[in-house]
């Protein structure tokens, strides 16, 4: 069950990077795509450089999933996942007031895979 912890843990890391790509660098193009229905058209363009900012701290979310996973002493890296676990999962529940998809692809995933860290790791 570890291993299967440690596999959630990096598919919800892969799930932000592709957020930060998303929101970075695609925001007028896959962006309009996915958003689409959220956000009208044209604003796309003038919220760029904010999309560009969430996407970032997406980032800052993937890294620090990932460094769970590479840190050697076992307290350490479940602590360490815990905590950003714990931070995907907030973020997508505050988001699932405004979107009742983003619990389905943000909060659930990161609030199992934390269940799985907290009970397995």
């Amino acid at each position: 069950m570890e291993i299967v912890s440690k596999v959630l843990i990096g598919l919800v890391a892969l799930e932000h990077i592709y957020i930060l790509y998303l929101e970075m660098f695609a925001w007028e193009t896959l962006g309009k795509k996915t958003f689409k229905g959220a956000l009208s058209p044209e604003l796309f363009t003038p919220t760029k450089g904010l999309a560009a900012n969430q996407g970032l701290y997406n980032g800052f979310l993937a890294a620090g999933l990932i460094w769970s996973l590479c840190i050697s002493d076992p307290a350490w890296s479940k602590n360490v996942a815990l905590f950003f676990l714990a931070c995907v999962s907030v973020a997508g529940l505050f988001g699932a007031l405004y979107s009742r998809g983003i619990f389905f692809k943000q909060a659930l995933p990161a609030l199992i895979s934390l269940v799985c860290a907290y009970m397995f790791l």
